[in-house]
């Protein structure tokens, strides 16, 4: 393999200087020039496991976490029981909560910023927020998708609504939760994801009502010739949901026929969006390849993406499981490969 000289490494080395000090001629005066090795963008289970392994690599990790939802999907959580470690459960927020003090504890500087774009043209890396301007050697993204939800009266968060009170946009997460047992419950969407929500959420409720809006199913043969052939799962077409309703847990979702406007209401303890997800890649400006879904296209069995040295973990390039455990374990995973390409490039 081709092992550089020191006229090579010293050729590399100035002009990686140079690339830096006219990197930070475009730095606005309102804006703080800083640089590292490895810059993570993210703020949930993926972006910390891989603070907290390049911290340990002594890499001088500096993370954005954003200044909302800061800790991704989970703080949307109410108990997490499916983390390893925690056999009594632990509420999504101060699972986050820890993941943040383990890596300011090996040394990452956490920003509270959004990233607002990036250059991948060249490396080292530029990347912006409002008040910084940072060079990194490796770009770790780790932003994650948002899950999406529906609009009408009770769906919220807050006053009068039932987000986390028996509305979620996670079976798996949430489903086996007391609140669901042995009572009657909705999934919203016609794709193999509802499909497995609905198989899954058969196995804690009394039934489970399959509601979309339309009598066609965009989810596969087979996942819906499954979910069809499950006894406690039945079928509501052509219906939205248009309200929730309840006292302090959710109780009633009102649904609404599409093609006659009428509406019926439906006792439910629970109700679960599985109408998809957005991955969190707007501020990438389409620098990087996506796959047909908008998910950051990585590497099989790895986190490299299409430009040598950006890295991609969690939900941000994982349409399929999208799971805090999976989530970390990728993040890992874009650490290793950081540190490996910067021995690699040094």
């Amino acid at each position: 393999c081709y092992r550089a000289t020191a006229a090579h490494q010293a050729v590399f080395s100035r002009h990686k200087m140079a690339t830096r000090l006219a990197a930070r001629m475009f730095t606005t005066a309102a804006q703080q020039a800083l640089s590292t090795k490895v810059c993570i963008v993210g703020s949930g289970p993926a972006a910390h496991t891989a603070a907290i392994y390049a911290a340990r690599a002594e890499l001088q990790p500096i993370l954005f976490e954003g200044d909302a939802m800061v800790g991704g999907q989970l703080t949307t959580t109410t108990e997490v029981e499916n983390f390893p470690g925690f056999p009594e459960g632990v509420m999504g927020g101060e699972l986050c909560d820890r993941f943040r003090k383990q890596s300011e504890r090996f040394g990452t500087k956490i920003l509270g910023e959004m990233v607002t774009k990036v250059d991948l043209s060249k490396r080292p890396f530029n990347i912006f927020t409002e008040n910084h301007h940072v060079t990194a050697d490796t770009l770790i993204i780790a932003t994650g998708a948002d899950a999406k939800r529906m609009d009408f009266p009770g769906s919220g968060e807050g006053a009068g609504g039932y987000w986390n009170k028996g509305i979620s946009a996670c079976a798996v997460c949430d489903g086996a939760a007391p609140i669901f047992r042995n009572k009657p419950l909705l999934v919203v969407g016609g794709g193999d994801s509802a499909m497995e929500e609905a198989s899954f959420l058969s196995r804690y409720a009394s039934k489970v009502i399959l509601v979309h809006r339309r009598p066609e199913f965009r989810a596969s043969k087979i996942m819906l010739a499954r979910a069809r052939n499950n006894p406690k799962i039945e079928f509501m077409v052509p219906y939205v949901p248009v309200a929730a309703l309840g006292d302090k847990l959710l109780r009633t979702v009102r649904l609404k026929n599409v093609q006659d406007d009428t509406t019926i209401d439906v006792p439910a303890n629970g109700l679960f969006f599985a109408i998809g997800h957005q991955p969190a890649t707007g501020f990438l400006g389409g620098q990087l390849a996506l796959d047909d879904k908008g998910y950051i296209a990585t590497k099989p069995g790895a986190t490299s993406t299409s430009i040598e040295g950006v890295f991609a973990c969690g939900d941000v390039q994982d349409s399929k499981w999208r799971q805090a455990i999976t989530a970390a374990g990728s993040g890992c995973m874009a650490a290793l490969e950081a540190e490996h390409f910067i021995a690699a490039h040094s």
